[in-house]
């Protein structure tokens, strides 16, 4: 196993003993991480202008910090809602964050919005706010994508039918250009307090900006904690050398990938993680599929996805790959109860911690599947909490980095995402 330490009580531990059966031919290649690790330090690779989220824990410290931590007091001050209209990079991360965490004692609801065009889901989140008091944070840099933007025409009409316009106006933040677009003009015009999504950041990678930070402290989450967290991290991570986790995910995924496993799984056991693993796949999906390249980033949540999904992992087609994330710290409390009829015949697990039991399901199901032929990576961070969030989002990112450049395509830009767009666009135009 892999251990790096990082400053203070955060580390990431990368095991790959799981998959090094799997490896035969293709081992994995070092050089190229320290190449691809060296093309991303010295911005010469492709893509190159859009590498600040490296950047960004001691940027926004330095400029938007005590703005968002304001911001958000106001918001919780305002109301107990605050409704996140935005879609891909521009929800994901907070939506994930969010899930993950949990909302703290006195931070405001999250509600999503503005991610696509069904009504049913509008209306649920109309319902879901009721009559209460809320605040609006709309995420875009441009203010012309439709479906943030189509949803933030709703629950602005909301804010002004409840409250008038000029307190409406008090109520919405908006996340965008820092000097053009179509929102940003309609900020600076109404008055709305406004935040920056970064020139020199995606928005898949622009979790610890504005874009992520702003919902997440009028939740209350501790996001003073998860930027000094990330900027340990990030520098524990520019370790040059095998030990370095990044190195060994990215490599080991690519050889696994030269292999025959064009499919990547990511696991983990706890239903909390399920945006994380959405905003997973946005980020390693967008920066490497591409010109014909790039591995399936697919998600299951177990152990319910086991007896659903398990048939297909454990004996189906042979082009999977698993990797597996844990968490070293878990709540706990809750053993199992005795029972004085023991109808399940389970009275000999009673006393014990339901993490306990869950240990040794997760050591069963990685030896069943590495058995049937899928390889295990495992990655293991703090906890669900802020550092956890933190350590993630940062390995995550610097991996996938690695990795699409390991794999020969620019991981930093999405030029495939237009398409649809220009068809649909020319389909709304019969509606003129």
């Amino acid at each position: 196993m892999i251990h790096v330490d990082l400053t203070g009580a955060a580390m990431i531990h990368v095991d790959l003993t799981g998959a090094a059966p799997f490896f035969g031919a293709h081992a994995p290649d070092y050089a190229a991480a320290e190449a691809a690790h060296r093309t991303l330090s010295e911005k010469t690779g492709a893509g190159s202008d859009f590498l600040g989220w490296t950047e960004l824990p001691r940027r926004i410290r330095e400029t938007e910090l005590a703005r968002i931590l304001a911001a958000g007091k106001a918001i919780r001050e305002k109301g107990d809602a605050l409704v996140v209209v935005g879609i891909g990079g521009s929800y994901l991360g907070a939506r994930a964050a969010y899930e993950l965490i949990g909302r703290r004692e006195g931070g405001a609801e999250l509600l999503f919005a503005g991610n696509g065009l069904s009504a049913a889901a509008l209306c649920d989140t109309v319902e879901k706010l009721g009559n209460r008091d809320f605040c609006v944070n709309v995420v875009s840099k441009s203010g012309t994508t439709l479906e943030p933007a189509l949803g933030f025409r709703v629950f602005r009409d909301l804010l002004v039918k409840k409250y008038g316009e000029e307190e409406a106006n008090r109520r919405i933040f908006a996340t965008t250009d820092a000097r053009r677009g179509a929102l940003k003009s309609e900020a600076d015009a109404a008055g709305w307090e406004s935040f920056v999504v970064p020139d020199d950041v995606g928005g898949r990678y622009s979790v610890l900006s504005a874009v992520g930070l702003l919902p997440l402290c009028a939740a209350n989450i501790d996001i003073e904690k998860i930027l000094t967290v990330a900027e340990e991290t990030f520098a524990s991570l520019d370790e040059r050398s095998e030990n370095n986790p990044c190195w060994q995910y990215a490599a080991a995924r690519q050889a696994l990938y030269k292999s025959g496993k064009a499919v990547e799984i990511l696991a983990c056991y706890e239903p909390r993680f399920r945006m994380m693993a959405e905003w997973w796949k946005q980020l390693y999906g967008e920066s490497e599929g591409k010109n014909g390249l790039g591995i399936f980033p697919a998600s299951v949540e177990y152990n319910a996805d086991l007896h659903s999904m398990g048939q297909y992992i454990q004996e189906g087609p042979r082009h999977l790959m698993e990797t597996v994330v844990s968490f070293a710290v878990l709540p706990g409390g809750y053993t199992v109860p005795a029972d004085a009829h023991d109808g399940d015949g389970l009275n000999y697990l009673a006393g014990h911690d339901f993490n306990e039991i869950a240990a040794i399901a997760r050591a069963a199901v990685k030896a069943a599947h590495i058995e049937g032929g899928v390889p295990n990576l495992a990655i293991e961070v703090t906890d669900m909490a802020e550092t956890g969030f933190a350590e993630l989002v940062c390995f995550f990112e610097l991996a996938c980095g690695l990795s699409g450049y390991m794999e020969g395509v620019n991981p930093f830009d999405q030029p495939g995402v237009e398409a649809y767009k220009k068809l649909m666009f020319r389909g709304l135009a019969a509606l003129k």
